[in-house]
């Protein structure tokens, strides 16, 4: 671990994609369990499901086995025999690939013919011209884009800032400098937390980009278009750090003294919100640490 990793318990928020699923034309939403096309014992009939920006394959398989009525863990175990076609690149793994939209669900449905329409529609938006050239201009492929993308997707507060981290990514890796990113380290642990431990950091993860250079083997999540963009046309900047302190006030700075006064600020936030009773983020912070 380099000198410049901040000695501090969290640097950054992770955004987190909500759930929501399309039931026969009404929208579902929520944070807790996704809604399934169809109650037990009922026919199986049309609706749409609805794949949100940064789902994680996991939470991907995990809808369809509910829009398809499938016991849990049916979608995921069909991967391997699925025979998607995914680029080379991905070597069968179709995280990033899985493109965020809304994808029909009728009668004839199956978890290959679903995950299949994703990848296609990544393909589309992903295997053209255009962005084949943005990640040449950014000394990439369009599979390690893709990864950034994912990145950004999973880091950025909000769309405004996609491009600003999708900067700080690309010069961590100019500069020969760990990404060190909480978000990978919340792919290796399987979870999404808002505060990352020095424990966290400490793991051994190929995902582990506090003590691993370069990017991740795959993408995190499954970015949408607007990720994608930010990362192929990135905001011009010498920012190495950035923190969310609090919802709407992201900080990006290229000084890192500047950065640990911002992580304090962000520390002492989230410390008070701990010692509030009741609080749902101070529950949420505890169960992150």
């Amino acid at each position: 671990m380099q000198m410049n990793t901040p000695p501090r318990s969290t640097i950054r928020l992770t955004r987190r994609g909500k759930l929501v699923l399309l039931v026969t034309g009404v929208v579902v939403a929520g944070t807790a369990v996704a809604v399934p096309l169809l109650t037990l014992g009922e026919e199986r009939r049309s609706g749409s499901l609805v794949i949100p920006e940064g789902w994680r394959a996991s939470q991907v398989y995990e809808a369809v086995d509910k829009a398809l009525a499938l016991p849990a863990g049916s979608t995921a175990k069909s991967i391997d025999k699925a025979g998607l076609k995914l680029p080379h690149d991905a070597d069968g793994n179709p995280e990033g690939y899985l493109f965020p939209a809304t994808y029909r669900v009728d009668k004839d449905s199956t978890p290959q013919t679903l995950l299949q329409r994703m990848i296609d529609t990544a393909n589309d938006k992903f295997d053209v011209a255009p962005v084949a050239a943005g990640a040449q201009r950014n000394a990439m492929n369009v599979y390690q884009a893709v990864t950034i993308a994912s990145i950004v997707q999973a880091e950025a507060a909000s769309r405004t800032d996609m491009g600003k981290v999708a900067r700080v990514v690309l010069n961590r890796l100019e500069r020969g400098m760990p990404l060190q990113m909480d978000s990978t380290l919340n792919y290796a642990l399987r979870r999404h937390a808002v505060r990352t431990s020095m424990d966290d950091t400490r793991i051994d993860s190929p995902y582990n980009s506090y003590q691993r250079m370069g990017l991740p083997p795959t993408p995190i999540d499954n970015p949408g278009e607007d990720a994608m963009r930010a990362t192929l046309n990135p905001t011009p900047g010498s920012w190495l750090y950035f923190v969310t302190v609090k919802p709407g006030d992201t900080r990006f700075t290229d000084d890192y003294a500047e950065h640990q006064r911002n992580v304090a600020e962000f520390n002492a936030l989230q410390q008070k919100k701990s010692e509030t009773p009741h609080s749902p983020s101070a529950t949420a912070s505890r169960s992150g640490a």
